[in-house]
């Protein structure tokens, strides 16, 4: 018997369900948990390999990314927050072989960078980021987290060796000013942005 060829009703009554949208519902569960596979073209519902499920969550687990509070990526203005409040639970196949690396999160506060994209998705307003702070030591280009007078801001490395100087770009819809610092300058930068944590829709 072709599951697949019935509809929600006809398999409904196989199983003592009513509620064409209960039918759909579990289908959709069985199928977002790995215990079938729905091939809609070719109308088939099949049983999915033991070890299927397994196989998905091979080298990967669970991370608890500490969130320092919130880095502006408007003007350097807003102070970081030292203090845990709370972590964020993520699949260590975001980080992508970087889960041994001292990780912590921030969350966005302000637009600059709302056209800057990692791993396909924009930083924008209520988003975390995800910095790696082993890697401190920027390429040109990369989007980092600077900490300028005691203020976190997330901006995009620019380094300027003709004029010698750094330039911290923001990245955005809005007009913002970048941010000139002299390569001798004592400033800090606390990590490179490595992933986007997109705030619920």
């Amino acid at each position: 018997m072709n599951l697949g060829q019935m509809r929600l009703r006809q398999i409904g009554e196989l199983i003592g369900e009513t509620s064409p949208q209960k039918v759909k519902h579990h289908l959709q569960q069985l199928e977002k948990r790995g215990l079938i596979r729905v091939d809609k073209v070719n109308a088939v519902i099949e049983k999915t390999e033991p070890g299927w499920v397994s196989g998905l969550l091979t080298n990967t687990r669970l991370l608890s990314i500490p969130i320092l509070g919130s880095a502006n990526a408007g003007p350097a203005r807003l102070l970081a927050e030292q203090n845990v409040e709370g972590y964020l639970k993520i699949s260590s196949t975001f980080v992508k072989g970087r889960s041994n690396h001292k990780l912590f999160a921030l969350k966005v506060d302000g637009p600059s960078m709302n056209r800057a994209v990692i791993d396909g998705k924009r930083i924008e307003d209520g988003d975390y980021v995800i910095i790696d702070s082993d890697d401190c030591v920027p390429k040109d280009g990369n989007i980092v987290l600077s900490i300028i007078d005691g203020m976190a801001n997330i901006k995009r490395f620019r380094h300027d060796t003709v004029n010698r100087q750094v330039i911290l770009a923001s990245d955005s819809t809005h007009d913002f000013p970048p941010i000139y610092i002299h390569e001798a300058d004592d400033f800090l930068i606390n990590g490179t942005i490595i992933q986007v944590v997109k705030k619920p829709a």
